[in-house]
């Protein structure tokens, strides 16, 4: 068998993460690697990553949950509430740990527009709780769009002041997953890849490669209208979305070929322009989200 030759491996973003958990999942049940703890703090946000982590399916979250890691902390999925929550929170930074982070960080009045417990009968900020864990983490994972860079949570006018994860801790190094929310097989590949190899490559931004290196131009299926002037006039229209304000010639993600739900569709594909949420400076910089016809020349102007 010495000169068997092995069919190519694709190499496709999606092909290379399955392979990423399978081989995660395969090493902790052969006890080749072993399972770490996480702690998953929400910040200033609308939870909204944590749900759609729930909609993981390779492998699944509660997989994920149960044998790839443990645990140790998240207000929305644990038992413990109150004190006794807070105590396996601040316990947990006895151990070595990765820690994610959904949410902006709320500044204004020293962090009190965000308060996440109790401690020592004092309320306990999400500013003083990213400051304390990200000291300590192993990993950082900043997860969406208000944790990367401040998202919906620091949108104008931004009465809570809130910042993105790294303005609280500037000399740290994160893993950054944009996304409003961000995808589950961005989060579940990148804990794949920690766990495996330790940190994945990121672009300059801190997004890593495997999910984020690819326009969604590029790889929109609406691309060959775009390339032949064939641009959508209303919601609806099956051409390219381009001149009702797709943000897509400016996102870098992976969803033209990975896409959501189950990975059964995903906004273009819906007839919906690509609103650049998982874009540095959503929403604002990608606001209006539609737009009708803006680069068209008006006639008798």
């Amino acid at each position: 068998m010495e000169n068997y030759i092995l069919p190519p491996e694709s190499l496709t973003n999606e092909a290379i993460a399955a392979r990423l958990t399978a081989s995660a999942r395969n090493g902790i049940e052969d006890g080749s690697v072993k399972k770490k703890n996480l702690v998953y703090l929400e910040l200033n946000g609308c939870s909204g990553n944590i749900i759609s982590l729930l909609n993981g399916a390779n492998p699944d979250f509660e997989y994920m949950m149960g044998s790839m890691v443990n645990l140790v902390y998240s207000n929305s999925l644990m038992a413990a509430e109150g004190e006794q929550a807070i105590d396996r929170l601040i316990k947990a930074m006895d151990e070595d740990y990765i820690l994610a982070v959904e949410g902006a960080v709320a500044l204004r009045d020293n962090g009190l527009y965000n308060i996440i417990g109790s401690w020592q009968g004092k309320p306990l900020t999400g500013l003083e709780a990213a400051k304390m864990l990200g000291e300590k983490a192993s990993h950082i994972l900043a997860v969406g769009a208000c944790a990367t860079h401040g998202g919906v949570s620091a949108a104008r006018p931004n009465p809570s002041q809130s910042v993105g994860l790294q303005e609280v801790l500037p000399d740290k190094d994160m893993i950054k997953l944009p996304g409003c929310p961000v995808h589950p097989d961005w989060f579940l590949g990148t804990l794949a890849h920690i766990l495996l190899y330790g940190d994945p490559e990121t672009d300059n931004l801190g997004r890593p490669l495997m999910f984020y290196s690819t326009l969604i131009h590029d790889r929109c299926p609406r691309r060959p209208f775009f390339d032949r002037g064939i641009f959508a006039e209303k919601l609806g229209d099956k051409t390219c979305l381009f001149k009702l304000g797709c943000r897509g010639p400016v996102t870098r993600t992976d969803c033209p070929t990975r896409q959501w739900n189950g990975h059964v569709n995903w906004p273009i594909g819906d007839d919906t322009p690509c609103i650049g949420c998982a874009q540095f400076g959503f929403p604002d910089a990608m606001a209006p989200f539609i737009s009708y016809d803006t680069t068209r020349v008006v006639k008798d102007e």
